[in-house]
């Protein structure tokens, strides 16, 4: 039997080692893995509800295939169908019952839910069910109550029992709290304590209210009268309260010795869970008013777990530990004596966990596995265990499992042995019931992170690159870097279990491609991962102190150097403000800022940031202006430091600090500094305070809690600073509780089953005392929640786990120390972590809108299904073939378009027409894509082809050539014919008429005959679908030259009666000019000036039939060009640059004005008809030259 066990044991202590790194398998990333169900959320326990609202009873789980449930009430099959008041929420097992038709206490009962698929059952707590109360206070008539001046005094409450029990509190007809205090104080069970009375206690509404929190009801108790006599009235009022008085201590009050009210005897016991509160009381009664004081027998108060309340009448210790157990002494204590009472504590403890709940198993066939279920408890808990929900004995046997009490083991498991194991751990207090599932799988590797991701840092900074990983059995991570040749080991490499390789300091030979390979039984799965080492961002001038007069301009140099690969980006500040846009004054370069104009209110202190999408880096200057003095006669220097610090007016969070100004040297002081130093938390280092006007020599300065002080003064002038004064003495302020809370609290998720709760933690002086820490408070933001609470230290986060999916809290976190709480904090709403979505969009359609272009649309996605912050929708397309190259077109890579915010439609544009394009559309929040929807279709209609893939020459002869092309590289539908348009070219690159040919779509080549000799001509050729015609291709080329017509050109031009003839003309044409030129130098007068002189008044002035000019007044002479002179190809003759004419600013070129200014539309060489009939030719007569030059480019 020894031997056994010896085996048992180190087959036991083998197996932990596999439990280690036991899986959980990712549904969200690997589909079609099987899983046993696993509860994800359940109702608690103890579910106290409403009975105004519905009764919804939570029970939701996962796993592959997705789980069905059932229910059992008090123990027995609850059937759901045949109570009409009750209903199961679809794909989950939380129930909804409807009260509105009946009875909430019809429902109090005990449910328990099951969730089963093919591979298991995992079953829920016992959720016991139980409607809040909140009963009338008993009627009952209370007699007022007379007592002596100086006797003890209870009055009771006696609140009505309720479900949760309420909340007690004493208060006025005005509906104020009575004031409490050491004299006068509330008991844990309500009863207000008088330890002596006073005459100003006679009252006649002293009122105890319940407050009942589920309902938000408050009731309350009969108003209550009392009086205080001293015994001469209470002989004079004898008579008058005799029938209908309670009337207390006939004796006189005298001064006495303590005694407690409560709790009565010597000693007396209290019993307390582990981890719950701890709360006793001493209320003592007395002549003077006793103190009460707290020791522990036994050993010291937890100091960071206690404080006390209600004047120390209270001791509360919270997250009892089994050290609290022991004997705990008040003692009451006045002048004339003290009197003493011993608690004797229990701790008692429902189970709990040690090392967590038991966790699941992913193992492959002929692997070993342990699941552990280690619990402990006062008095120690037992332990079963249930597999899918029934007795393990009344199971099927499994040779490969074995149950060891607090764990089982399995032994070379088989496929078949998947089941959901129940662990309960019970004992007097309370039981724990956790599920864990056996899964067995046989499943290659696969690598869980993106592939070719690139991870860029720092150098030396840690690099961590991840490589997640999945498969049974759990596969070996192995790196390597750049090739395969060797695998990473040892220094400087960390090689974490979850496949993360760690370089503490990195640095740049670190750099490179690295490779994760992931290895078991059933294969191989890598990943490429890449890392780049940057340099780090230095500055290498510092902007320096300036001090410059008004007026001036002054340069602050701020120069980094940086990565060649990151991108820096320059901000200044000034005084922690950004720099205001519209000031053009502020000047900012790539590595400085220039501030021109300098005035008064530039002064301050500038920041120069330079950052990087990895790094920053920052350095400050201080700017002082002064002002201008041209002709200084004195010269000025900084002030002298402040002397004779003294400390007077002491309180406890204010002093006045008095000092005696320093010599100012020539320069008035404007202000002084007051710095601190504080010597209990930052050592060595001084704080700027406040300032005060140069004219005060004293200041009242107020305090934080908790800082040991000392003070200094620095004066400032025209010129400088001053060196600091000496210090002051030390003055060391009182511990209080803090003031303010944490701010910036905020609620995310990590994890889809986890909510992290984060706070920006309080400053040293914020803390006011020793011992900070928080209180984070939580619950379900629904009616009726729970708060939750955890006091954590030294922590600026708080996880809570086992939350629901995306679901809505209330947070808060208060601020305590040893001295007390903070403020009540306000509640803030923040979110469990998000899950991917479980839905894909419905009613997806797409409409074509053109060859280019189509519209996508879809159905909200309900947000219960995305399960987190809807980011908006991701519409995944790929062409899969044009129409007519789909045997050889369907490789196309898809292409996604994101969609931010709730839409309900897209555009697709970009498509290419005639083609066949499959689509769908996935929801995304905050954690990533959900499913996508059933893949469609659609069709884009034909468009217009591309060019000619090319369009060569070939065969070219004296009046003929061959034109070859291929056809369009993208035919956006079916090819129906080509055009051929081809134009002559003359010398001076003018078009001549243009030919047009219409080709058959299956002709490459075509044969131009009956074309002129020497010529050149431009050819463009372009392709048509049923849309219409596409972009032309266009190619220039020449007939071959005619050497006959070239000789006889030749031979006419060096004729001598040509050259003759020539020169003569030439001559004829000076002769004219010089004709011309004598006689308006003479003053000749032309017909038109005669005319003017006439007929001086333009409106007289007669109008021709003909050309509908004024007389002979034509501007026909003004468009013809001199003789000689070369017009441009369009016939108009170009004028400066620097000309302007009136028709510039008209819509047209013909239209002109006259001298009135007003518009004739004929006033123009140029008119409408030939425009119309010549297009782009000429409009006026071609010059000699011209036509010359034309007949030789034609003939």
């Amino acid at each position: 039997m020894m031997e056994w066990r010896r085996m048992d044991a180190a087959l036991l202590v083998l197996l932990l080692g596999h439990l280690a790194t036991a899986l959980e398998v990712p549904l969200d990333l690997l589909e079609g893995l099987p899983q046993p169900p696993t509860i994800t959320h359940q109702s608690p326990k103890d579910y106290i509800i409403d009975p105004r609202e519905n009764i919804i009873i939570h029970c939701d789980a996962k796993g592959k295939p997705h789980p069905s449930f059932s229910w059992t009430r008090n123990g027995t099959h609850f059937d759901i169908d045949e109570d009409p008041n009750v209903t199961m929420r679809p794909h989950s097992g939380t129930l909804v019952v409807d009260i509105s038709r009946a009875k909430a206490e019809h429902y109090e009962c005990v449910y328990q839910c099951t969730a089963r698929n093919k591979h298991g059952t995992a079953v829920s707590n016992n959720i016991v069910v139980q409607q809040s109360r909140s009963p009338l206070w008993s009627k009952e008539k209370i007699k007022p109550i007379v007592v002596q001046e100086g006797v003890s005094l209870v009055l009771p409450c006696r609140p009505p029992a309720g479900l949760p029990p309420p909340i007690i509190f004493w208060m006025d007809n005005y509906f104020q709290r009575l004031p409490q205090s050491s004299r006068v104080s509330q008991s844990l069970n309500g009863d207000l304590y008088f330890s002596n009375v006073l005459r100003e206690d006679s009252r006649n509404d002293y009122i105890c209210y319940a407050r009942f929190p589920y309902t938000q009801t408050i009731q309350q108790k009969q108003p209550i009268t009392v009086k205080v006599l001293n015994m001469d009235a209470i002989n004079d009022t004898m008579a008058a309260f005799y029938n209908d008085t309670d009337l207390f201590s006939e004796e006189p009050a005298d001064e006495r010795r303590p005694s407690f009210l409560i709790p009565s005897g010597p000693s007396s016991s209290k019993t307390v869970l582990r981890g719950q509160v701890l709360e006793m009381e001493c209320i003592a009664e007395g002549l003077p008013t006793p103190e009460v004081s707290w020791t522990k027998v036994s050993g010291d108060l937890p100091a960071k777990r206690t404080s006390f309340l209600h004047y120390q009448r209270t001791l509360r210790i919270v997250n009892v530990s089994e050290s609290d157990a022991g004997d705990y002494r008040c003692t009451a204590r006045n002048q004339l004596g003290s009197v003493h009472h011993t608690i004797h504590v229990m701790v008692k403890a429902a189970p709990y966990w040690i090392s967590g709940t038991p966790r699941n198993l992913v193992l492959a066939p002929g692997e070993n596995g342990v699941l552990t279920c280690r619990a402990n408890g006062i008095p120690k808990p037992s332990i079963t265990w249930t597999m899918n929900g029934e007795s393990i004995e009344n199971s099927p046997k499994d040779v490969s499992r074995k149950v060891e009490d607090d764990t089982i083991i399995f032994t070379d498991v088989q496929t078949g042995s998947s089941a959901v194991y129940q662990c309960n751990v019970s004992n007097d207090y309370g039981y724990l019931l956790s599920n864990a599932f056996v899964n067995v799988l046989s499943e290659p590797p696969r690598v869980l992170t993106s592939a070719n991701k690139v991870y860029q840092v720092i150098k030396n900074h840690r690099a961590l690159i991840d490589c997640a990983s999945f498969g049974s059995p759990i596969p070996k991570i192995q790196w390597y870097k750049d090739s395969r040749s060797s695998i990473l080991e040892g220094d400087p490499y960390i090689f974490h279990d979850n496949g993360t390789l760690e370089i503490p300091i990195a640095q740049a030979q670190n750099s490179a491609k690295y490779t994760c390979v992931a290895r078991n039984k059933f294969g191989i799965s890598e990943n490429q991962i890449y890392l780049e080492v940057k340099e780090p961002t230095r500055i290498l001038t510092l902007p320096e102190y300036k001090v410059v007069q008004s007026g001036t301009s002054v340069v602050f140099d701020c120069k980094v150097k940086h990565d060649p690969s990151l991108i820096p980006n320059m901000i200044w500040y000034k005084d922690e403000g950004e720099l205001p846009e519209d000031d053009k004054r502020f000047i900012i370069e790539s590595d400085s800022l220039t501030i021109t104009d300098v005035t008064e209110n530039d002064a301050g202190e500038y920041r120069c940031l330079r950052n990087t999408t990895l790094d920053s880096v920052s350095a400050t200057a201080k700017l002082t202006v002064v002002e201008a003095t041209p002709t200084p006669a004195v010269v000025s220097e900084r002030p002298d430091p402040p002397t004779d610090l003294e400390l007077t007016d002491q309180e406890k969070r204010s002093v006045r600090l008095t000092w005696t100004p320093g010599d100012e040297h020539n320069s008035p002081i404007q202000r002084f500094l007051i710095q601190y130093e504080d010597s209990l938390h930052h050592r060595g280092h001084w704080h700027n305070l406040t300032e005060v006007p140069g004219t005060k020599t004293t200041a009242h300065l107020k305090l934080s809690p908790y800082v040991h002080y000392t003070f200094r003064v620095l004066a400032i002038n025209d010129v400088n600073w001053s060196r600091p004064s000496a210090p002051s003495k030390v003055f060391r302020t009182e511990a209080a509780a803090p003031d303010d809370n944490p701010t910036g609290v905020h609620g995310f998720g990590t994890e889809h089953n986890n909510l992290v709760i984060s706070w920006k933690p309080l400053t040293g002086h914020q803390s006011n005392g020793p011992g900070l820490r928080y209180k984070v408070m939580w619950r379900q933001n629904v009616e009726g929640a729970e708060w939750m609470t955890e006091t954590v230290a030294n922590s600026t986060k708080f996880v809570v786990s086992g939350t629901p999916t995306f679901f809505p809290y209330e947070l808060k976190v208060q601020a305590v120390n040893d001295h007390g709480e903070g403020p009540e904090p306000a509640g803030i709403l923040g979110y469990s972590g998000e899950d991917l979505p479980v839905a894909f969009p419905e009613n997806v359609q797409a409409i074509v809108l053109n060859s280019t272009l189509a519209k996508v649309h879809w159905n909200p996605v309900p947000s219960k299904l995305i399960r987190g912050h809807l980011k908006g929708f991701k519409v995944y397309y790929w062409r899969e073939h044009e129409h007519d190259h789909h045997k050889n077109n369907n490789n196309h890579p898809k292409q996604i378009l994101t969609f931010s915010g709730n839409h309900t439609h897209g555009m697709l544009p970009g498509l290419h027409p005639y083609s066949r394009y499959l689509f769908n559309v996935r929801v995304y929040n905050g954690k990533g894509e959900g499913p996508h929807s059933p893949t469609q279709e659609f069709e884009t209609p034909e468009g217009v082809p591309g060019p000619p893939t090319s369009l060569t020459v070939t065969d070219t002869d004296i009046d003929s050539l061959t034109l070859e092309w291929s056809p369009p590289h993208v035919h956006n539908g079916r090819i129906t014919s080509y055009t051929l348009k081809y134009q002559p070219v003359n010398n001076s690159n003018e078009l001549g008429p243009a030919e047009e040919l219409d080709l058959p779509a299956n002709k490459t080549s075509v044969t131009l005959s009956n074309l002129k000799y020497n010529t050149r001509y431009k050819f463009y050729l372009n392709a048509k679908t049923g849309r219409g015609a596409g972009p032309a291709i266009s190619q220039e080329a020449a007939t071959i030259v005619d050497e006959a017509v070239v000789s006889r050109q030749v031979d006419i031009a060096t004729q001598g009666w040509f050259i003759g003839l020539m020169c003569a003309i030439a001559l004829l044409i000076l002769i004219l000019l010089i004709i011309c030129f004598i006689q308006r130098n003479k003053g000749g007068k032309y017909p038109v000036k005669e005319k003017e002189d006439a007929h001086t008044d333009p409106e007289f002035q007669p109008m021709k039939d003909d050309d509908c000019t004024f007389g002979e007044y034509s501007d026909n002479e003004d468009h013809k060009p001199l003789k000689g002179s070369r017009t441009p190809s369009n016939g108009t003759v170009k004028r400066d640059d620097s000309d302007d004419s009136l028709v510039d600013y008209g819509e047209g070129g013909d239209g002109q004005f006259n001298e009135d200014g007003s518009f004739i539309g004929q006033y123009s060489g140029k008119s409408a008809s030939r425009d119309t009939a010549e297009g782009h030719e000429s409009s006026e007569a071609p010059s000699p030259i011209n036509a010359m030059n034309s007949l030789n480019s034609f003939v």
